[in-house]
Order: structure tokens, then C-alpha cells, then sequence
């Protein structure tokens, strides 16, 4: 009987000083609450020591936590419905605080990022929401630290995974993306032509003080189309050549034209009324028409 009792009295100690005992871990800090009252002393890792029943332990991991916001719909500052996922990076800096100050320090980061995440994609635009997206993480992480400092957390990036556009947007801007090309094309095509005309400007002028130049052009264009090995053999004119004869045709044109009168039709007198004089007709004269001219008088 004394035996029982003392293999009983050995185990209730080997199991209050088992309860008195802790593993720390590297990645974990201990906050120790003694009756209730916090305890000052942070528990850094390794096997820690503590009073049985009245010492409690609570581990907190101060590794970088990597938390997935949810998709969160929301409309932007130019009126446009996004829906927008996001990833926050914070760690525990304070151990205490994140104990004592706040009850579930995980479920209230993921409230604050998502509430966060609405504000700030109201204040942005569409552009700076697809075109600026540090500028949008670092107001996001800016936004979101600033109610975590009082819980002992720092956050260290946030960053924006996916924007999900409406399909009628994305149409929109696929029309616009395109309308943009066709509109750098034919700038680029106007420029080249711009600069080829120069080119030919400069060209004309230096074929002009060199009246060889522009007979030995056409015998090197002649003896190109002649390499085709084809049958059609082209011999361009020159422009020169064609002016002249435009101009020498419209110089007789103009000289015929001055030289000759052109008559004027002249109406007919209608039946039973005279008709005066022209100014072929001598004066005094005066030519009568009637019916009687045809009969026999």
C-alpha cells in the first residue's frame, strides 16, 4: 500500500514538472502569463522553465506569413467594375502586442487587407490600376501598416496578383490598342514617304546641274527591265519632253484662236415681220420676208 502510494506521489511530480517545461522553437517567441498578469520577459527559443498551474505559455511564429486576399469587387475613380485579388507579406514584430492587443491577429490582417484593397481601388483609375502597379502596392501597404503597427505587425510587401475586366472593357480597349497601331503606321508610312520624297527632291536637283545624269538614269533603267529576260521592253519619256509639246500645242491653239472670228448664228425673223439690218447689211437697205415671196405675185 505504501508502495502505491508512492509510485503515485512520483508520477504527479514527474508530470507538474513535465507541465513545466516548454519547447521553444527558433521561428516561435513565448509570451508567458502568470496568473493571468503578462509577464515582461519574452521567451526566446529553447527549453524554458515554468511555474506548474500557474505559468501559461502562448507561442507566437514570427516567420514571414504570406496571407491571399480574396477577389474583392469594386468600382474604380473613372467608374469602372474591377474585381481584384492581392497577396500580403507581414511578420510579428512585437509578440506581446500581437497577444495582448489583439484577440486573432491572422482574421483581423485579412479584414484590414480587403477593406484596404475596396478604398484603394476607388481612388485609382483604370490606367494606373493596369499601368502603375507599384504605385498602387506601396498606398496599399501603406494603408494596410498603418492600423497593424499598434498590433506588434509589420507588413512588408503587398502586391496585386490579378485585375479581372469586364468582357465589354476588354473590347473596348482591344479596339483602342488597335486603333493606336493603325494610327503609329501610318505616321511611320507618311514619314518614310516624306523622306523618300526628299531623297528624290535631292536626286532631281543633282541630275539637273548634270545634263548626262539623267541620260545615263534611263540607259541603267533600260538595261534592268532588259535583265528580266522578259519580252516587254518599257522606254520611259522624259517629262521634260512632254512639257514642250504641251506647251507648243497650247501656243497654236491660242494663235488660231485669235486670228479667226467666230460668227454668231443669228435668229430667224418668224413669218409676216421684217428683219433689220446686221452689220453686214448697208444702211438703207431692208429685206422683207412674207408670204406672198414664195407665190406668184
Amino acid at each position: 500500500m505504501l508502495t502505491t502510494v508512492l509510485i503515485v506521489i512520483v508520477a504527479l511530480v514527474v508530470l507538474l514538472a513535465g507541465s513545466g517545461v516548454r519547447m521553444v522553437q527558433q521561428y516561435q517567441r513565448g509570451v508567458v502569463l502568470r496568473f493571468g498578469r503578462l509577464l515582461p520577459e519574452v521567451r526566446q527559443p529553447g527549453l524554458r522553465l515554468m511555474i506548474p498551474v500557474a505559468d501559461r505559455m502562448v507561442k507566437v511564429p514570427v516567420q514571414t506569413i504570406v496571407l491571399d486576399v480574396p477577389p474583392q469587387g469594386a468600382i474604380t475613380k473613372d467608374n469602372v467594375t474591377l474585381s481584384v485579388d492581392a497577396v500580403v507579406y507581414f511578420r510579428v514584430t512585437d509578440p506581446v502586442k500581437a497577444v495582448v492587443n489583439v484577440e486573432n491577429y491572422l482574421g483581423a490582417i485579412s479584414q484590414v487587407a480587403r477593406t484596404s484593397l475596396r478604398s484603394v481601388i476607388g481612388r485609382a483609375d483604370l490606367d494606373t490600376m493596369l499601368s502603375d502597379r507599384e504605385q498602387v502596392n506601396a498606398e496599399l501597404r501603406a494603408v494596410i501598416d498603418t492600423p497593424t503597427d499598434d498590433w506588434g505587425i509589420t507588413v512588408d510587401r503587398v502586391e496585386i496578383k490579378d485585375i479581372a475586366l469586364p468582357e465589354g472593357m476588354r473590347r473596348a480597349m482591344a479596339h483602342q490598342a488597335e486603333a493606336e497601331r493603325d494610327r503609329r503606321a501610318r505616321v511611320i508610312s507618311a514619314d518614310g514617304e516624306f523622306q523618300a520624297s526628299a531623297r528624290l527632291a535631292d536626286a532631281a536637283r543633282v541630275m539637273a546641274d548634270t545634263p548626262g545624269a539623267m541620260q545615263l538614269r534611263l540607259l541603267q533603267t533600260v538595261s534592268d527591265v532588259a535583265s528580266d529576260q522578259n519580252s516587254t521592253l518599257v522606254m520611259p519619256l522624259p517629262v521634260e519632253l512632254l512639257r514642250f509639246f504641251e506647251k507648243s500645242s497650247g501656243e497654236r491653239t491660242g494663235s488660231a484662236s485669235a486670228d479667226v472670228p467666230i460668227p454668231l448664228p443669228q435668229p430667224a425673223a418668224a413669218p409676216g415681220q421684217e428683219r433689220s439690218h446686221t452689220d453686214g447689211e448697208e444702211p438703207g437697205t431692208r429685206a422683207v420676208t412674207t408670204d406672198q415671196e414664195a407665190g406668184p405675185r
